[in-house]
């Protein structure tokens, strides 16, 4: 099978860990900014997480280098429109960018320069190429509740007009969700979709409450609903969407090795699964990879990923007539 040429969706896909390393160095040297290496070979060391990655923690730290050269409009204009350029490449018909906008305003730029920015990216890619993206705003768990009002307030003027929804990311605590109940029903009153970071390191509890508290209705990873009894029963019961992202998985140590991951039991039993980057860079990946390991791994059929890739046209957070568009690429 040529894993290229499948049609392919990616739910979960970080700007800031997806950039191309030539970029990096090429903007770095444009705009004067400080990078450890200026070669391609040692900066891509630099960005991408081995695979003994210790921890989620170890692996975020992958992020430093790029965040630095994505604080101009220009930037973050290239950048973005790169990102959908390689997944066209690639055959992804829909993608939905997630970025920390309060990451990028280093150098003056506001939130809504940055967002424009990104979206301007994506408009410029869909010109050029056969493929659609979206926005989804994140929130930074180590920030303030009243950050993330912040993000919200900002971004709501763009619903509609490429920003889609909003996600809580970064390292993930116990119990996060209550911190951030009041900016997430705002976000909810504004019109945002809702998708969470939960059950990436081990708390399932989170997953639960990351639906209970703050009305998810997808979850990025969730890999430990599998030691959360109530947290597998009501994403299952619910019919909650589960943004699953194999390779990083591994990296951050969330499963051991990929023949353990839950992805395809998760499957078998009615979880919406699908399947994502999370970091294309970072995790030195892309969605052919991704497919190849779920057919190469767990000898799933056609009619599997068949399935799985309507799970993505169902959960993307877009209007019925592009969903029936992206239905009929498979």
């Amino acid at each position: 099978m040529k894993y290229k040429d499948l049609p392919k969706i990616d739910l979960h896909c970080h700007l800031d860990g997806s950039v191309r390393p030539e970029t990096i160095i090429d903007i770095a040297r444009s705009e004067d900014i400080k990078i450890p290496c200026y070669d391609v070979y040692n900066i891509t060391k630099e960005l991408t997480a081995p695979e003994e990655c210790k921890s989620l923690d170890e692996y975020l730290k992958r992020f430093v280098i790029p965040n630095l050269v994505m604080q101009s409009k220009e930037s973050l204009r290239r950048i973005t429109f790169e990102l959908l350029e390689d997944c066209a490449k690639e055959n992804i018909k829909y993608i939905e960018v997630r970025f920390a906008p309060l990451l990028h305003v280093n150098k003056g730029l506001t939130i809504s320069d940055v967002i424009e920015s990104v979206i301007s990216g994506i408009k410029d890619a869909e010109e050029r190429y056969d493929i659609k993206g979206n926005v989804i705003l994140c929130c930074m768990r180590f920030m303030s509740a009243d950050k993330a009002v912040e993000v919200v307030e900002a971004g709501a003027k763009y619903i509609s007009k490429g920003v889609v929804a909003i996600d809580l990311c970064g390292a993930e605590d116990y119990e996060f969700c209550k911190k951030f109940i009041e900016p997430v029903a705002l976000a909810r009153k504004y019109g945002y979709r809702i998708t969470i970071h939960a059950g990436e390191t081990g708390i399932g509890k989170n997953v639960l409450e990351a639906v209970e508290l703050l009305g998810a209705e997808r979850i990025g990873h969730g890999v430990f609903i599998k030691d959360c009894i109530e947290a597998y029963n009501i994403v299952k019961d619910k019919k909650i969407t589960l943004e699953m992202c194999l390779t990083s998985n591994i990296q951050t140590k969330a499963v051991d090795e990929v023949c353990n991951h839950p992805i395809y039991n998760f499957y078998n039993d009615g979880i919406k699964v699908t399947v994502n980057t999370d970091n294309r860079t970072v995790s030195n990946t892309n969605m052919t990879k991704e497919c190849q390991v779920l057919f190469t791994e767990f000898n799933i059929t056609f009619n599997d990923y068949k399935q799985i890739y309507l799970n993505s046209v169902n959960a993307a957070f877009v209007d019925l007539e592009t969903k029936e568009v992206l239905r009929s690429y498979i």
